[in-house]
């Protein structure tokens, strides 16, 4: 879920931190913890050359045999498929523990839930944060705010007990809502951030990178397979990688900086021509984004070539038409990544047609793309803090 607009009030940013990795089989001996899921920025310099990549890929090669666990030990956690559009999965926080359903977002670095402090409508929705329920509840009197593409919040630090599955990271900054704002209403209780550390507005450290400052993660290393068609089954893990969720060998992408999940994407293709990307353009690989998003004029570009019909926010196409479109190919470090017709097409409540591509209203001077679980549902997705790079796969 990329943001859009962000504020700190009182808090300073933490340091952003840089992890030393032996990617070697013994380093793996720790468990992979596998989170089942549900379905429901500030821009960088474009990397231009493939020659800049092939070097970084030949300096930190390892395959994926070497960070793979085929073991037993793992713990897993479902995560919730709604409608092809979100993926949630559970955690708790405090003592004793409350449950709540978040996106496990890495567009973003914050964690925040809902709290009985939030006094919106959407708020009385979902579940609250009751923090008198919590011995271990711990008060700050920091603020945020932060800003997405579908609404904004207002938000306390606090800190308590967080647990995501059978990862537990006591004394956890988090923010709970005081104030929300959203332009339709939201299907989760909170987003936890999975971004890095200096993307945090908040300030406060990201719960993976506390988790692996404490030594509950083997590797910093966590992947995401997200199921197709309201299917069970999704997963995000931590510590490794399953193979079992891909076929063939992970393709593995340098990032533009090691500072956020954007990797520079060669081109953007559909029946053999070039119609986006063109010289080269950034990709920000988020799982908190349902859609893929591009510049404006580019989007409807693609809407007009496949045939569709704008009707109010959204891009409508025949039910009947949807096995015929093209697929549209996102070229990535010189491999190429189909999303065919079927794949880019969702339906409304009332059973019609639109199509995956929206329009990012963030204005750039850097043509830049947000492959959301549109695309990841097509490519298992591995996020590797400890090598500042992105690997993909064909998912099964």
């Amino acid at each position: 879920m990329l943001r859009t607009q962000t504020s700190l009030s009182t808090w300073s940013q933490e340091r952003s931190m840089k992890w030393l990795v032996l990617l070697g089989l013994a380093a793996f001996s720790e468990c992979i913890v596998k989170i089942p899921l549900r379905r429901v920025k500030t821009m960088r310099n474009t990397i231009s050359g493939k020659n800049i990549l092939n070097s970084f890929l030949k300096e930190h090669t390892y395959k994926l045999s070497q960070i793979s666990f085929r073991g037993s030990n793992l713990t897993t956690h479902p995560l919730r498929n709604i409608r092809d559009m979100q993926y949630m999965g559970n955690i708790t926080i405090g003592t004793p523990p409350q449950e709540f359903q978040v996106v496990f977002d890495t567009g973003s670095s914050e964690l925040w839930v809902a709290s009985d402090f939030c006094t919106s409508r959407v708020c009385a929705t979902h579940v609250k944060f009751r923090h008198r329920q919590s011995s271990t509840f711990r008060p700050t009197n920091k603020t945020f705010r932060i800003s997405y593409g579908s609404g904004r919040v207002k938000a306390v630090v606090v800190h308590d007990t967080v647990r995501i599955g059978d990862l537990v990271s006591t004394d956890q900054p988090f923010g709970i809502t005081v104030k929300e704002n959203w332009l339709e209403g939201r299907n989760y209780d909170g987003i936890l951030g999975l971004n890095y550390p200096n993307i945090s507005i908040s300030g406060a450290i990201p719960i993976f990178d506390k988790l692996k400052n404490e030594g509950a993660i083997s590797e910093p290393v966590f992947a995401f397979y997200l199921s197709k068609d309201d299917r069970e089954g999704s997963v995000v893990m931590f510590g490794g990688v399953d193979h079992r969720y891909y076929e063939g060998e992970l393709n593995w992408v340098p990032l533009i900086e090691a500072a956020d999940w954007v990797v520079h994407m060669d081109r953007i293709t559909m029946r053999r021509k070039v119609i986006a990307c063109s010289d080269g353009c950034e990709a920000v690989v988020d799982t908190g984004t349902s859609a893929i998003e591009g510049p404006e004029k580019l989007v409807k570009k693609i809407q007009k070539l496949i045939g569709a019909t704008p009707r109010r926010s959204k891009y409508y196409v025949s039910c009947s038409a949807v096995n015929t479109l093209p697929s549209i190919i996102f070229t990535i470090n010189g491999i190429n990544y189909p999303v065919p017709g079927r794949a880019y097409i969702l339906k409304d409540s009332r059973g019609r047609c639109f199509t995956a591509f929206l329009e990012n209203k963030v204005s750039s001077s850097t043509e830049t793309w947000i492959l959301g679980d549109v695309f990841l549902r097509l490519y298992f997705s591995v996020f590797d803090r400890g090598n500042d790079r992105i690997g993909l796969a064909r998912a099964v």
